[in-house]
């Protein structure tokens, strides 16, 4: 039994990995997207402001339409659309048929992911659930950052149709495992649509959905560049891109695997912290952005402060509607990625607009908002506490 759970777990990691990396990898190609369609770098982006979208959108809807029917049918549903999407990317000719080929499949993301942290959760006991449950945010980690590297240096080394196979590959690969390996699993308990909307009534929630929204923001609307910035500011080689692009996923692993100790033991202080710490790393990245050595060290900083800010976000959440925690998980997945869409989007107008190296502004703007939304809810927070 704990070897099938184990196995459960790989699996779900792995596909919850093959979603995000479907929807964060192409940051890493961008500028062969923007190349290979003749399209501007702010109109590639599209392709990953409105996948975003339409995660934003269905983020608390879908999770619940999909809540009473077996979760495997479920996840081998969402796989195929998502393996069928990547397949057409692959042979599209224009870029409109990839945009449509990306944001069909992103409307049943948040099923995938929300139904992977419940069924890792309840495939152990109540005590080893939080561990169960933190592999599944490497895979989510993991998913936002590697594949981008990794896709990057395909695309330079073969050609973007490549790039966009191995998206493929991976989604094929667990569709298969979740085929063979993981049993039947009917639902058995499900909460009211009535309980779990609820918290929708309490201020915490949408002040901390606001404070989501602008970390991720932050993080992406400056992230979401990374390449061309390499490309145009520092001057990089692609080999070189992709090599910092892989650093900065790594190094986001590491921030995601001492963020829940971090948060255990000092959630208040690193949560206030974390605006200031990761402004600091833009304005540097903005004075010394033509210097290869000193951006690679920005950038391992960044990787790492980004993987603790998405454990942050989710905390964040959870911590909110701690009474639903499925549709928390939705609301999550909606504020993660309307904070995408909005930094991408913002991001895109500044390098149109100014030039590349400014678009860190919509960085440090978006980590001045979160500032005032984190202080807010914070003294919320400080208020329940004393009324109880």
């Amino acid at each position: 039994m704990q070897k099938r759970n184990h196995l459960l777990i790989f699996i779900l990691t792995v596909g919850v990995f093959g979603i995000l990396n479907t929807e964060m990898g192409v940051i890493g190609i961008l500028p062969s997207i923007a190349e290979h369609y003749h399209v501007s770098i702010s109109k590639a982006g599209w392709l990953v402001s409105f996948f975003a979208i339409a995660v934003a959108v269905s983020g608390p809807t879908m999770p619940l339409l999909f809540s009473g029917i077996n979760r495997k049918k479920v996840m081998l549903l969402v796989l195929g659309i998502f393996v069928v999407g990547n397949v057409v990317s692959i042979f599209a000719s224009n870029f409109a048929i990839v945009l449509i080929a990306r944001v069909i499949p992103a409307f049943f993301h948040p099923v995938y992911c929300s139904l992977a942290f419940t069924v890792a959760a309840d495939s152990v006991n109540e005590e080893e659930a939080p561990k169960a449950v933190s592999k599944i945010l490497i895979g989510v980690s993991a998913g936002m950052v590697i594949g981008v590297p990794i896709a990057s240096f395909i695309a330079s080394a073969a050609s973007l149709q490549m790039a966009m196979v191995f998206f493929a590959v991976v989604n094929v690969i667990v569709f298969l495992a979740t085929c063979i390996f993981i049993p039947s699993m009917p639902v058995e308990k499900r909460l009211s649509y009535g309980a779990q909307l609820s918290v929708l009534r309490k201020t915490m929630t949408w002040i901390s959905i606001a404070a989501v929204i602008l970390l991720n923001s932050a993080v992406f609307g400056v992230y979401s560049y990374l390449a061309e910035y390499l490309k145009i500011v520092t001057n990089m080689s692609s080999n070189s891109i992709s090599f910092v692009l892989f650093m900065y996923g790594g190094a986001n692993i590491i921030g995601n695997m001492v963020a829940g100790k971090l948060l255990t033991h000092r959630a208040v202080r690193i949560i206030l912290s974390f605006p200031f710490a990761l402004g600091l790393v833009y304005i540097l990245l903005f004075f010394f952005g033509k210097f290869s050595l000193p951006v690679a060290i920005i950038t391992l900083i960044w990787g790492i402060l980004a993987g603790i800010g998405g454990n942050i976000n989710q905390y964040l959440m959870m911590s909110a509607a701690p009474e639903a925690p499925d549709f928390a998980n939705g609301l999550f997945l909606t504020s993660a990625n309307l904070g995408t869409t909005f930094g991408t989007a913002v991001g895109g107008v500044f390098i149109s607009g100014m030039g590349t190296p400014y678009v860190v502004i919509v960085g440090l703007l978006s980590l001045i908002l979160s500032t005032v939304a984190l202080l807010v809810r914070r003294y919320m927070f400080t208020l329940v506490q004393r009324a109880s």
